[in-house]
């Protein structure tokens, strides 16, 4: 079985730039998943997803045909079932989730690690700013509120400098987590054992 590894991290910290960048690198390995967020906004340059209704999205959390879903920011968020599938055949799945779903998403799915990217309240106001979606001061209370915000990661990526270098050592924990073989190192519900730590 393979599993997913989630993404998490404050409003800024280049979650989506790191994606993008790593998926470009392994994009073209089929032992690496990068299944695209359904979220209930238009697309933009900004946020790489795929847009859902509101109708859509209430029916699909009541079926229950998303791996993951949570509401935050007055916007809906889901992680498409045919994530979960692809997951238990054995590939492991990259996903931007919310911080305050990792418990449940550990509870639920089968998690090979929890992956932390952050960045200071400046780094992460700068680039909330650059969205034009909030003004200067509302995205530096923003990412204040967010920097506070945290939960237990198994890495740690400050994405400050380059992002090329910061997506490198995504790469390699993922590279890491698919060249284990299963008998020494079983996928359970948290890889609780890895407590490396990254900077970039």
């Amino acid at each position: 079985m393979g599993g997913f590894v989630l993404l998490v991290g404050p409003s800024g910290a280049g979650k989506d730039t790191l994606l993008r960048l790593v998926r470009e690198r392994l994009g073209g390995d089929p032992r690496f998943l990068f299944p695209r967020r359904l979220i209930t906004r238009p697309c933009d340059r900004w946020e790489d997803h795929d847009p859902i209704d509101w109708t859509a999205f209430e029916r699909g959390e009541t079926e229950g045909t998303f791996a993951l879903s949570w509401r935050a920011h007055g916007l809906g968020y889901a992680l498409p079932g045919s994530a979960l599938a692809q997951v238990r055949a054995g590939g492991i799945a990259t996903c931007n989730v919310s911080r305050a779903k990792v418990e449940e998403a550990c509870l639920r799915l089968p998690v090979a690690a929890v992956v932390e990217v952050t960045a200071s309240p400046e780094v992460l106001a700068a680039r909330i700013a650059a969205r034009g979606r909030e003004a200067g001061f509302a995205a530096r209370q923003r990412a204040l509120r967010a920097a506070e915000l945290s939960c237990r990661a198994d890495v740690v990526i400050r994405n400050e400098g380059s992002a090329a270098e910061a997506a490198a050592r995504l790469v390699a924990l993922l590279e890491g987590l698919a060249q284990r073989a299963p008998s020494e190192a079983p996928v359970t519900s948290r890889a609780a054992s890895r407590s490396a730590t990254a900077s970039g």
